[in-house]
């Protein structure tokens, strides 16, 4: 994998470093969030690990920037801030993934590697379409009927993911895995409040639902 590391501290930047060369991992490192929303604008990684706190700039801002530049690289965002709060306003921003400082390398790298696995699945086909509902990899852009239904890059990444399962029930626990990259619960209501936000776009302005609940269990796509 080749990674960009964005993280101001000496001691656990080269932590870091030493760790993911010792895993055989490319690694480039910078601990300017400005410097690094160049280099994720304009060269290839695989993921980002992205401190929060910065001198220089706050590290939700810098996410916020790449994710409304349509920068999809995985994001795994550090942070000595451990309350829910905080690791729920950091995945809003635009993070894939959270973790707490102190943390061993073992789970930073294994996270690393959970959202490389899913990302050749989500450029294999370019173009998706289910009942009226069409979404275009290239330009990523979502029509319904002959209307372009613009969303922000987690409801895309939702809508992207029930399109590749069409008729199919989705879990909660799929979406964390395979749109937020977690093994793990976050015991929050961030699932629901991102679907809740694609619905108002893709189906309150129709009559009909495309997106339809199954209670106590997940969502599936319907082609109806």
């Amino acid at each position: 994998m080749k990674i960009l590391l964005v993280e101001d501290d000496h001691e656990t930047a080269e932590f870091i470093c030493n760790g993911l060369k010792q895993a055989g991992e490319s690694v480039d490192h910078t601990q300017c969030p400005k410097d690094a929303i160049i280099k994720a604008s304009t060269t290839s990684f695989d993921a980002i690990i992205f401190d929060r706190l910065l001198p220089s700039m706050d590290g939700l801002d810098a996410v916020k920037i790449l994710r409304a530049s349509n920068i999809l690289t995985p994001i795994i965002m550090l942070t000595a801030l451990s309350d829910t709060a905080a690791r729920v306003e950091g995945l809003e921003a635009g993070a894939d993934d959270y973790l707490v400082k102190p943390f061993a390398f073992v789970e930073l790298h294994a996270r690393l590697k959970a959202l490389y696995r899913r990302k050749p699945a989500a450029q294999t086909v370019n173009e998706l379409q289910v009942g009226c509902v069409k979404l275009l990899r290239t330009s990523r852009q979502v029509f319904r009927g002959e209307s372009e239904i613009e969303l922000m890059p987690k409801e895309y990444q939702i809508l992207e993911f029930l399109m590749l399962h069409p008729n199919q029930l989705v879990t909660k626990t799929m979406l964390l895995e395979h749109v937020w990259g977690f093994s793990f619960d976050p015991k929050t209501s961030l699932v629901q409040t991102h679907v809740s936000r694609l619905r108002n776009k893709l189906d309150k302005p129709f009559n009909s639902e495309v997106i339809k609940t199954i209670r106590g269990s997940g969502y599936l796509l319907s082609e109806q």
